[in-house]
């Protein structure tokens, strides 16, 4: 049985997948200059994956970002967060911003900040997709009283 959608989906989600991700990357990377940021660049990074997902299946999104990358992303994404918050108490106070903040009209002039956004850009991109994707593999079907889960569409009858 083919799995996800029909060729024209397909190859247009080829097309499109890549334009996507450097989207969300530029979103996560100009987040101190631009409207945007961490948790909106993850939120684009989590769409083109879930395209993916519905493109082709579970199993070709999961096997171009596997299940173990991701939760572990996911940790490493919240816990370079918290450092970073608690590097500022190096200084005397939470989230203070440590490192030089640049000059006005130069692009890398946010200091702390584009590391929080990379950070929160990780962890947002990566258990977002976990939890939609899981989400999109659990059919539950009610029968009288109870939910059973149904493992194939094969099931149905």
């Amino acid at each position: 049985m083919n799995k996800g959608m029909s060729e024209i989906v397909k190859s247009i989600s080829k097309i499109v997948f890549p334009f996507i991700m450097v989207f969300g990357i530029s979103i996560i990377l100009y987040g101190h200059v631009t409207p945007g940021g961490g948790f909106a660049g993850g939120v684009v990074l989590t769409g083109g994956f879930v395209l993916l997902l519905l493109a082709f299946g579970a199993e070709h999104a999961f096997r171009i970002f596997p299940r173990k990358i991701a939760k572990s992303l996911d940790s490493i994404g919240a816990l370079g967060f918290l450092s970073i918050a608690l590097l500022g108490l190096t200084g005397g106070m939470f989230f203070l911003n440590f490192l030089p903040k640049g000059r006005l009209f130069h692009l890398w002039g946010g200091g702390t900040l584009l590391l929080s956004n990379l950070m929160i850009g990780i962890k947002i991109g990566s258990a977002l997709f976990v939890a939609i994707a899981t989400l999109s593999m659990a059919r539950l079907v009610h029968i009288k009283k109870g939910l059973k889960y149904r493992q194939s569409e094969e099931e149905k009858q």
